[in-house]
């Protein structure tokens, strides 16, 4: 090599012969011997910055103690501990030459700014410097050229930047970065082939790949992938070609420059072109220089290596397109195979035997109950230490851990596609949603899934054993707020407001306990009755949790829940255990409720997809949504024995709680088709997504309680959040429909909303409607008012603009109804007008029927028949529209509720200041 004494003078080139060639710039490294050699000595900048407090000390274990000394502005005299030895740290380089440390590699840790005259400062005071590696990513390219000219002036070969350094496996030796992780030795094995990487991080798996085909390793050069590369492919080649070890090489090659395509080989490579997806990007996705330009993208550089090997096509196991130049590879996977193909073309065998292999080795596998085809059940291996005893550690996790942050407009259970205005819960579209009945989407809205027969089963008993309040203070004060004239939604949060930690304790500590029991043991299927229970029959009896969970003789409500769950066929281990528990003599109507609970949520808290907080809240959440639909019921419709009029025993036995739910509504059982339509309608309503105002309401009641403290969360509070945050523009502005229908039909002569063979014109009615409306806002705008009342459920501001505009939520109802062969003259009426809008010129397109609509035309062709007769009034019917909102509702509350409790932070839903305005 040069040194500094036999430079040029400045100006001059410093020529480097490469075979018959020459390089036209300054070149030390003749061989790839010569990067990290046994005799290099390094000094590192920025030694006890965060990166460098890492991979400092394995670099200098792994190289025998090549790191002589580091430099860290402001901490003269202290030095980095290592297993060779400590390793002393001075304010600047030449306060380490003036005490007599050599060395002439400098290894930069420093940050982006201060790079360039670390590295000029490094090299002006120290005459044996030869190598400078920059780790450092983003360096100025203004910077990287000044480090250019000044390296060259004096000598320097520089790597990088962005470069995880360089690691020769004969040598023992890694300078720099952190090539081979923690344990180079395990990745970095003697062999016959170099590597050079534009990806730090691909290099150490590359060599690793390399083992499984018996290839091992010369050098591995991470070069970095800033937009100025120092030592690039060019310098590589060359020196590779003067290396007597290295038989071949691996270059992985990202878009952007041209350094590779001017390169002539002399040995077998196979090159590894990514980033065929980068082609469209106008700016730096990864590293800052893997941006192409207009030929050098990787398609082309795919092109100029294809062209270099004389092969056609990109090798792959289908298609093994090699010589014996090389191959191109799009997928490092592939690379072990390639290098073998190209290798055994030239009649060289490989290093040594294969070590390992490529196979999938699944640390874990959870196939979250999905039957899967038997290829891909995967085999579960041990991971290597310590993961494995991370992962033992994990396997005693129950339930979910969700990362906290704040859920201030933002929601991990709810969402709405901005194009097509459907929202979901969990992941379930609330057009599915309205396919499910009450109680299914209830327990959705907690445990993430919809229960299968049994648990839904269960779930009715639950929902119904706690529907009937006569005497209960939240029934008497519901009835007070009612009488007092109060709204709905305030009727129904006095009898929430009842439901307060202390009524629901008995269960949640019911729940703990048998969470406690049943977490470890095995347990995976609730339904599966040969579970062995003795052994946690003997657990609870010694913890005390057999006096928890069961007395000495059951409550009337709790052996008529057990009795309940018995006719409905419900099988569960947890009811087992609570008789098993009790020596048949059943238990507390909290227990079972919580034993209900359990079964309901215990395959996806053992999937890890709810959490125990979860799990301790589902009582609560199940008295409350009980409470919501029996305060509906005034006081005088209840008593001790039965909810209006229906005996509790029955509504137990064989009702499901959409059915309770729509007698509390009507005040009779539903017909099969009413059924349906109330479950579509309810589910319709399920959410609007985390922003609508009644999803606000009970995620800042969670945020005011604090949930980084779930424990305290009260979860009655929540609910009243959503209530107070509904009222007649939010919830009961539904009803605005059921009026404008109302008046349309009253002076019909309609007996049947359901008949097609209604007798009506529907088409000349919708005109005649048009015509009057066109007439009313054409003399509203002649008065110069603005402010005329607009037609209910006609137009939507994202459904608009075409010859015909369509809702699709409403055409899916649409659809559905159709299906079942059920008809609904209000719903063909809102398609007659918006045709009719159309012909008198009220509207320039055909407007769409919103989705509100359905709401409105499903509950009036129930109320139509009462209202008729005169059997229930305009502000019944206002009411009742009102209730079903809340009934919808109810379950996305349920879902945001929980789903802030677990990943909220304290008071995360309150606005900064700064973003806050005060209006005069």
């Amino acid at each position: 090599m040069s040194s500094l004494n036999t430079l040029p003078a400045q100006g001059q080139h410093l020529l480097h012969p490469r075979g018959e060639k020459e390089f036209p710039y300054y070149v030390g490294i003749h061989s790839l011997a010569d990067l990290a050699t046994k005799e290099d000595r390094v000094c590192v900048l920025n030694i006890l910055g965060g990166e460098s407090t890492t991979v400092t000390p394995i670099s200098h274990e792994y190289s025998g103690g090549n790191i002589v000394c580091g430099v860290q502005p402001g901490r003269s005299g202290a030095v980095m501990k290592t297993k060779k030895g400590d390793i002393p740290v001075y304010n600047n380089v030449l306060e380490a030459i003036n005490d007599g440390k050599k060395f002439n590699v400098a290894v930069v840790y420093v940050p982006p700014d201060g790079v360039k005259d670390a590295v000029i400062e490094a090299v002006r005071v120290n005459p044996d410097l030869n190598k400078v590696v920059i780790l450092t990513e983003k360096v100025k390219v203004k910077h990287a050229r000044m480090i250019r000219q000044y390296c060259q002036w004096r000598g320097v070969d520089v790597f990088g930047a962005n470069c995880l350094g360089i690691g020769d496996a004969h040598n023992h030796v890694r300078i720099g970065g952190a090539l081979g992780g923690n344990a180079p030795e395990e990745s970095l094995v003697p062999g016959s082939i170099a590597l050079y990487s534009n990806s730090g991080n691909f290099t150490t798996t590359i060599a690793t790949y390399l083992l499984t085909a018996g290839w091992g390793t010369t050098v591995s050069l991470s070069s970095g992938k800033d937009v100025y590369i120092h030592f690039a492919a060019p310098e590589f080649t060359h020196a590779m070609h003067h290396d007597d070890r290295t038989k071949a090489a691996v270059m992985y090659i990202e878009p952007g420059g041209y350094y590779e395509r001017d390169l002539v080989f002399q040995k077998p490579v196979v090159a590894c072109v990514v980033g065929r997806w980068k082609a469209k990007l106008t700016r730096s996705c990864g590293h800052a220089g893997a941006i192409s330009g207009s030929g050098d993208d990787a398609l082309a550089k795919e092109k100029w290596f294809m062209e270099k090997f004389g092969v056609k096509a990109i090798f792959s196991p289908e298609t093994p397109a090699c010589s014996a130049k090389g191959a191109v590879v799009t997928n490092i996977a592939h690379i072990p195979m390639a290098m073998t193909a190209v290798m055994m073309m030239n009649g060289i065998r490989p290093d040594f035997e294969p070590r390992g292999n490529l196979a999938p080795k699944c640390w874990f596998f959870a196939n979250q109950d999905i039957s899967l085809p038997k290829e891909l059940q995967l085999p579960v291996v041990e991971a290597l230490h310590p993961y494995n005893e991370q992962i033992a550690a994990l396997g005693k996790q129950v339930g979910a851990i969700f990362p906290r942050q704040a859920m201030k407009d933002c929601s991990g259970a709810s969402r709405m596609d901005p194009k097509s205005q459907v929202s979901q819960v969990h992941g379930i579209s609330v057009l599915d949603a309205a396919t499910h009945p009450l109680e299914d989407n209830l327990v959705l809205s907690l445990i993430r899934e919809y229960p299968d027969a049994t648990g839904a089963a269960m779930a009715n008993v639950a929902l119904n054993a706690f529907v009937n309040h006569s005497g209960a203070p939240g029934l008497l004060a519901a009835d007070a707020a009612r009488e007092a004239g109060s709204s709905p939604n305030v009727v129904l949060s006095t009898g929430v407001a009842m439901i307060g930690p202390n009524e629901v304790k008995p269960a949640r500590d019911a729940m703990q306990a048998l969470v406690d029991l049943f977490g470890l043991s095995g347990l995976s299927d609730p339904t599966d009755l040969s579970f062995d229970l003795q052994p946690l029959l003997a657990k609870a009896a010694e913890n005390g949790a057999r006096d928890l969970l069961v007395s000495g003789k059951s409550g009337k409500r709790g052996k008529t829940m057990l009795t309940a769950l018995e006719s409905r066929g419900c099988k569960s281990v947890f009811l087992e255990f609570l008789k098993a528990l009790g020596d048949g003599d059943g238990a507390r109507d909290s227990t079972v409720l919580a034993a209900i609970c359990c079964h309901l949520g215990w395959r996806p808290l053992m999937r890890r997809r709810i959490s125990v907080t979860t799990m301790l809240s589902m009582p609560w959440h199940f008295r409350i949504f009980s409470s919501l639909v029996g305060c509906v019921v005034p006081s005088e419709k209840q008593d001790k024995k039965s909810f209006y009029g229906v005996d509790n025993g029955e509504l137990l036995d064989s009702w499901s709680f959409t059915e309770t739910a729509f007698l509390s509504l009507f005040g009779r059982r539903p017909s099969e088709e009413e059924l349906f339509s109330f479950s579509v309608l309810v589910g319709l309503l399920v959410t609007n997504g985390p922003g609508t105002i009644s999803a606000q309401g009970p995620k800042g009641a969670v945020s005011a309680d604090g949930p980084m403290a779930p424990e305290r969360i009260q979860i009655n509070k929540a609910y009243l959040g959503f209530l107070s945050h509904t009222g007649f523009a939010h919830g009961g502005n539904g009803y605005e429909a059921i009026a404008f229908l109302m008046e349309r039909f009253k002076d019909s002569g309609l007996v049947d909303p359901g008949d097609r063979e209604h007798g009506l014109d529907l088409m000349a009615m919708a005109l005649n409607y048009a015509n009057e409306y066109k007439a009313y806002k054409a003399k509203a705008k002649f008065a110069g008012s603005m402010d005329y009342a607009k037609i209910p459920c006609v137009n939507h501001p994202v459904f608009k603009g075409k010859p015909e505009n369509f809702d699709p939520r409403e055409v899916f109802v649409d659809n559905l109804f159709k299906q079942r062969g059920s008809y609904n003259i209000f719903q063909d009426f809102y398609h007659q007008l918006v045709h009719a809008l159309f012909k008198t010129g009220i509207s320039r397109d055909i407007y769409c029927v919103n989705v509100d609509a359905v709401i409105a035309v499903i509950l009036l062709k129930m109320l139509w028949k009462p209202y008729a007769r005169g059997e229930i009034s305009g502000d019944s019917m206002e009411s009742a529209a009102f209730i079903t909102f809340l009934f919808g509702r109810m379950i996305g509350t349920a879902a945001e509720v929980d789903d802030h409790t677990n990943r909220g932070r304290d008071m995360d839903t309150r606005t900064a200041a700064s973003a806050c305005s005060y209006v005069a």
